[in-house]
């Protein structure tokens, strides 16, 4: 093959390529659903993708949580013991694409939640990649404890960071959202969800 020929063909090849990953890049995202998860999967959300659980261990805490999915609902409890000097956590994170993956959830409003507080302190974060220093976009969700499911919307306008410079959250980077119980002090908390979407 002619130097010529060899290098016309290596960009054609290479721009196939690299239309091919963008193509389905975006048919990925542009499939990304409104619900994230309804927990009639054990171990998995609606995206096929695992949950994940992390605490304040790995911040010096000794937080325990345990965790329990049946009929539909999650059930989350424990006790938070705080790492020195910081408030103490415990995080189910749900991711949004594999490999912690951009999706774009531009298309949506915001976030709603059903529900059920038992006791505790509960906060909601949408994880953008833009985020380097783990201060995401959150807030806190409020709900009666009076043993019922509520319906909880937070658009994403509300959401703000909590030590860092307020700037405004990339929809169109989000790689995970984050159910958080956390205290300054050492307490328990529990609470159940049915379902968590965007709205």
């Amino acid at each position: 093959m002619k130097p010529i020929n060899k290098a016309i063909f290596n960009s054609v090849k290479i721009f196939v390529v690299a239309s091919l990953i963008t193509l389905s890049s975006n048919a990925f995202s542009a499939s990304l659903s409104s619900i994230i998860d309804d927990f009639n999967n054990v171990k998995d959300n609606n995206l096929g993708i695992a949950r994940v659980l992390i605490t304040d261990t790995t911040a010096g805490g000794q937080t325990t949580t345990e965790l329990d999915v049946s009929n539909g609902v999650m059930q989350i409890k424990g006790e938070i013991v705080p790492p020195r000097g910081q408030p103490g956590w415990s995080s189910l994170t749900l991711p949004l694409g594999p490999m912690g993956e951009n999706q774009n959830a531009s298309k949506f409003d915001g976030i709603r939640l059903l529900i059920k507080v038992n006791n505790g302190n509960v906060s909601l974060s949408a994880n953008s990649s833009e985020i380097t220093n783990y201060d995401y976009h959150s807030a806190q969700v409020i709900v009666t404890s009076d043993g019922k499911f509520h319906e909880v919307k937070i658009p994403f306008e509300s959401m703000r960071r909590i030590w860092s410079e307020q700037i405004k959250l990339n929809t169109q980077t989000l790689n995970s959202l984050s159910i958080v119980a956390f205290s300054p002090q050492k307490s328990t908390f529990e609470f159940e969800v049915d379902e968590v979407s965007f709205y």
